[in-house]
């Protein structure tokens, strides 16, 4: 088999496995659009079950959450043109399906990567399903019920201080909270990224206690990019929780080069 031929094979492979993800996420997605969460109570106990709405939707049902719980008083969330509802709701549909179709896209991205991968590498892939699942879970909660509330609070108050009624897109609202929902789910991985290059052997532990003043200083940057003013007080809401994670994931580093060097 010529060179171009095993880029050929490569690169269909790379299409099948991209289409299993975007299936799978579209499914979700469509499932979310589609799907309207009912409750009963059986036994005192509350149960959860789905029934086709596509207009009341799940999508919608936390659109609605969102603004019930993040927008501050006296604001007012509106729509300025058609369809911006729906496409927000579009918007949650997908992020949902791309947490949830997590497992589907880390399984695929290591059975892509696994010629290239030795077997210690390809079993680090497996075993940290779990933990990117579950700080992508942490960031977007922390990030939900700490960092957002205060930061459109923040944000907003002096409209209010000055008796101005405060009027917020739908598409601004959704695609600010997604971002920061987005920011602190992958920031949270920080941990994960740090023990699984360690164990790859691309570093050690004593690179990351090294590169620790850098990485700080890399972090603050991040923090001031990603926060939408200039007050220098925001940021700390994203600087912070990583310094900590990255403080976190280097003694993990250490404390597993030190197992494995008494093994």
């Amino acid at each position: 088999m010529s060179e171009l031929d095993g880029i050929y094979e490569h690169l269909n492979e790379l299409r099948t496995r991209v289409l299993r993800v975007v299936i799978v996420v579209g499914i979700i997605a469509v499932f979310l659009m589609t799907f309207h969460i009912e409750t009963m109570t059986y036994n005192e106990i509350i149960l959860y079950y789905p029934t086709p709405e596509p207009l009341d939707n799940i999508a919608a049902q936390l659109t609605n959450y969102f603004k019930i719980n993040l927008v501050p008083d006296g604001v007012q969330l509106i729509q300025t043109a058609p369809g911006q509802a729906f496409f927000s709701q579009i918007y949650i549909a997908a992020l949902v399906g791309l947490v949830a179709g997590t497992p589907v896209i880390i399984r695929e991205i290591v059975s892509f990567l696994k010629p290239a991968l030795k077997e210690n590498e390809i079993n680090i892939g497996r075993t940290i399903t779990a933990p990117i699942m579950g700080l992508f879970i942490s960031g977007c909660l922390f990030a939900y019920f700490v960092v957002i509330p205060f930061m459109l609070e923040f944000l907003y108050k002096y409209g209010a201080s000055s008796g101005l009624v405060t009027f917020l897109n739908i598409m601004d609202f959704v695609t600010f909270v997604l971002q920061f929902l987005l920011a602190f789910g992958l920031s949270f991985q920080l941990p994960v990224i740090m023990y699984a290059f360690s164990q790859a052997g691309m570093t050690d532990a004593k690179f990351w206690r090294k590169n620790i003043r850098y990485a700080i200083i890399a972090i603050v940057i991040f923090g001031a990019l990603v926060t939408p003013d200039g007050s220098g007080v925001t940021m700390w809401f994203i600087a912070g929780p990583m310094i900590g994670l990255y403080i976190a994931g280097m003694i993990l580093v250490e404390r597993k080069e030190k197992q494995t060097l008494k093994t």
